[in-house]
């Protein structure tokens, strides 16, 4: 009997692209890293290709989920590999997310620790709300929709801030935001600059 074989993967669009090469990582602090991406307009084999990269580029880096940007280029794309409060995990590819968060009575924030590939080994607490909703486009540029809770929640707010060139860091107070700093500043011997690769 195998030991724990990895639970089914949810993917209503599709499996992920493979064949990508795996590329370093891009750090907090790069310009691109924290401004708005452009948006994507060809669905084309480039297209494919940046995806394929950054999906080798995640699951090398043992990430649920990765932006373009994350990896230097300017595209509102985002893969994830991710699982759900109940431990289903989802797959998918979003361009041009637009996310969508419960409001007033049904808001309820979950606080756990978060962390992020382009400000590797370093995680503090950021609360965020308990369910989220993203909808774009796919690969072959028709419409998708990922929704979830516990992690996949966190995660698809995530790697849409990186589309807006926010990071998680700008969303948690300043005392934390020093402490993720001296965690990643401890870490950096484990992460040279062309980690993952």
């Amino acid at each position: 009997m195998s030991e724990h074989p990895e639970p089914p993967e949810n993917a209503p669009y599709g499996p992920l692209p493979t064949g990508g090469t795996v590329r370093p990582m891009t750090r907090w602090g790069t310009p691109v890293m924290h401004r708005p991406q452009e948006l994507v307009t060809s669905y084309d084999d480039e297209l494919r290709s940046l995806v394929a990269d950054m999906v080798a580029t995640m699951y090398a880096a043992d990430g649920v989920g990765l932006a373009a940007c994350q990896i230097g280029v300017d595209r509102a794309v985002f893969v994830f590999d991710c699982p759900d409060a109940s431990g289903e995990r989802t797959v998918g590819v979003v361009c041009n997310p637009e996310l969508t968060l419960p409001e007033g009575k049904d808001r309820q924030l979950d606080v756990a620790e978060e962390g992020c590939l382009s400000f590797p080994g370093a995680f503090v607490d950021c609360a965020r709300p308990d369910h989220a909703s993203v909808t774009g486009t796919g690969l072959d540029g028709a419409p998708v929709t990922f929704a979830g809770d516990g992690l996949l929640a966190r995660c698809l707010q995530h790697e849409t801030d990186h589309t807006v060139g926010t990071v998680f860091g700008d969303r948690v107070p300043t005392k934390q935001r020093k402490k993720l700093q001296k965690i990643h500043d401890k870490a950096a011997e484990e992460f040279p600059p062309e980690w993952p690769t």
